[in-house]
């Protein structure tokens, strides 16, 4: 009975050391104050927004991050004002051991720019609103011309497909939407005009064009068409 309980006061004596051991070090932990911010671009879209306008937003009114103790710092808070920049997609902010304030910060990728008469602006991969930037301007098709609720998911859709594919993404750049709806494309390489009509059945138009493409410009003949009609299925229709 005595080897039990001296067996118990030592667990307990153990436990109670290392519940001293780590509340003192979590206390001292905090009041350290933190050695430099970091941030980490990543993907491939990583030209939009400088480090130096992601590290401000991390130390706030702070000079430096140095300047910041690890207990009043508030990660979901800083994570949360990173993600709501519009040139920013996703974000993550934590400390390391050593007192290093991180962000790991994924931007938007657009796929398009807009200009509405009034005001231009980039539509990102996922369909929103991403501000031009100071810093780079993306190589994305020219968009023109109305758009809204009606035709806002299709041409999103049908955006993504020419950004994801290598030649649409090369040569498509520009696209107006006309009143009725229906679209109008230019090429970057040659003089024609693309009447694609409506977004409906938009991946086998972009097909069809494709395969018209490389058969056409083996014998050179792209530079005397003036149309290209994409309207018809499964036809290519060419006006000199």
């Amino acid at each position: 009975m005595k080897i039990f309980n001296w067996t118990n006061s030592r667990l307990l004596l153990m436990i109670g050391v290392v519940l001293f051991l780590f509340s003192f070090t979590s206390k001292r932990n905090q009041n350290r104050k933190l050695t430099k911010s970091v941030v980490v671009f990543v993907g491939e879209n990583t030209l939009f927004l400088k480090r130096e306008t992601v590290n401000k937003l991390l130390i706030e009114n702070n000079e430096n991050a140095s300047s910041i103790r690890k207990e009043k710092l508030a990660l979901n808070r800083l994570e949360r004002k990173l993600s709501s920049n519009e040139m920013i997609e996703q974000s993550d902010v934590f400390v390391s051991i050593d007192g290093v304030l991180k962000a790991v910060v994924k931007q938007k990728t657009p796929i398009a720019r807009v200009f509405d008469g009034n005001d231009s602006f980039y539509i990102d991969y996922e369909g929103g609103v991403m501000p031009l930037s100071d810093n780079f301007t993306a190589r994305v098709p020219l968009v023109t011309g109305a758009i809204n609720k009606k035709n806002n998911d299709k041409l999103v859709q049908l955006l993504r497909v020419i950004y994801d594919d290598d030649f649409l993404k090369k040569n498509i750049i520009a696209i107006q939407i006309m009143p009725s709806g229906s679209l109008k494309m230019l090429n970057r390489n040659y003089n024609y005009q693309i009447n694609f009509g409506g977004t409906a059945n938009f991946e086998q138009k972009f097909k069809d064009y494709k395969a018209f493409f490389q058969k056409a410009v083996l014998d050179s003949s792209l530079y005397k068409y003036k149309k290209i009609d994409l309207r018809f299925t499964k036809q290519v229709v060419c006006t000199k």
